[in-house]
């Protein structure tokens, strides 16, 4: 058992975050995990989902647990506009993207909060960024602020709003990046007008004399 303390130990460590399916990859039999947290070694988060007892805790920790459990969801809305540092609210739920149709996830920790995009907006605009302890996916900016203006009933029209003001005013994403978005979203209509009012000095698509393309 030594041995297996110490391969253990040292994955949860580069990880962050050990599912039990990890343990088949370390040749360490499933029934360990409950010694492990029993021991102290390991903390238990949820579901098989544990956590070196030592290891620092991060603020994209939970979102690393979802996307442990949930390799094919997209870190999104509230979530993904704290991640981008959008916003300084921090969402007790991490919000994923699903396609519609796929099996929804049982309550469990973390909490999670679902939304359905159609095949077209769940593939648009999805980054793979490295955290500690792993890889997460996540929407772009741009894709967000879209997302929250398309779910601007759920998330608030203000949110959106100010999400959009932020993004551009930190330059996270560019005008022709927010118009992509808001194209493949349906909602270049809505978030035109706030786009030509937040955008000082760049020329809008859609706006009179720019070519804005069809919308889907």
């Amino acid at each position: 058992m030594g041995s297996a303390v110490v391969r253990l130990q040292q994955w949860a460590r580069d990880r962050a975050v050990v599912h039990a399916r990890d343990l088949k990859e370390l040749n360490i039999p499933r029934t360990y995990l409950s010694r492990f947290a029993h021991a102290g070694i390991l903390e238990r988060l949820g579901r098989g989902l544990y956590r070196a007892g030592e290891a620092p805790v991060s603020e994209n920790q939970t979102l690393l647990e979802v996307s442990k459990k949930l390799p094919h969801a997209v870190i999104c809305l509230s979530s993904a506009l704290r991640f981008h540092e959008l916003t300084t609210q921090n969402p007790f739920e991490v919000w994923i993207a699903l396609k519609r149709g796929a099996w929804s996830p049982q309550p469990g920790y973390p909490p999670i909060r679902v939304v359905r995009f159609s095949a077209a907006s769940l593939q648009f605009g999805v980054e793979e960024h490295v955290v500690y302890g792993g890889k997460i996916r996540v929407y772009s900016p741009a894709k967000t602020v879209a997302d929250c203006f398309k779910f601007r009933s759920t998330m608030g029209l203000d949110v959106a709003i100010e999400a959009l003001a932020e993004t551009l005013y930190h330059k996270k994403a560019t005008i022709h990046d927010l118009w992509s978005a808001a194209k493949v979203c349906r909602v270049a209509n809505v978030m035109l007008p706030y786009m030509q009012a937040l955008s000082v000095g760049q020329p809008v698509p859609g706006s009179i004399g720019v070519k804005a393309g069809a919308e889907p």
